[in-house]
């Protein structure tokens, strides 16, 4: 079963504005000529390489929710200029929105189990995933969602 870590996305207002990170990020490295490869750097490496590789998914908390998930392709130690070991979590530059669900602030990152781990929106009409960002946010506030 596949284990998924969450993270809080300092900074940031809204999955759109997640998007349009990774959007300049992908733009990036094809004016640099590089391959296009989107990766968060964190501190600390997680011990559960295996179950995170086996579909595990880097889920975002964005304003008190844990609002989309981006797919853990891969997970690079390496140690920096200061000599600090660190390490990019390689994500699949693909956001998929989840069922926001509020989340407390801490440091770092936090496993998240399989099954504890929100589920996707679907994509149709008529759907929660149908809605804009800020109306899913207000009623799951009001514990409606």
């Amino acid at each position: 079963m596949a284990l998924h870590i969450l993270k809080l996305c300092v900074g940031c207002d809204s999955i759109a504005d997640l998007e349009g990170w990774i959007e300049e990020t992908m733009a990036m490295w094809r004016r640099l000529g590089k391959p296009e490869e989107q990766f968060h750097t964190t501190r600390m490496v997680p011990k559960r390489l295996d179950e995170i590789l086996d579909g595990g998914s880097l889920y975002w908390v964005i304003k008190g929710q844990v609002a989309c998930r981006q797919r853990i392709v891969d997970i690079r130690p390496f140690t920096d200029g200061e000599g600090i070991g660190r390490c990019h979590l390689v994500l699949e530059p693909k956001v998929t929105p989840v069922t926001p669900r509020p989340c407390r602030p801490f440091q770092g990152w936090r496993y998240l189990a399989a099954d504890a781990a929100p589920k996707d929106l679907g994509g149709g009409g008529g759907d929660v995933a149908s809605m804009p960002e800020a109306l899913r946010r207000e009623l799951a506030e009001l514990g409606l969602l």
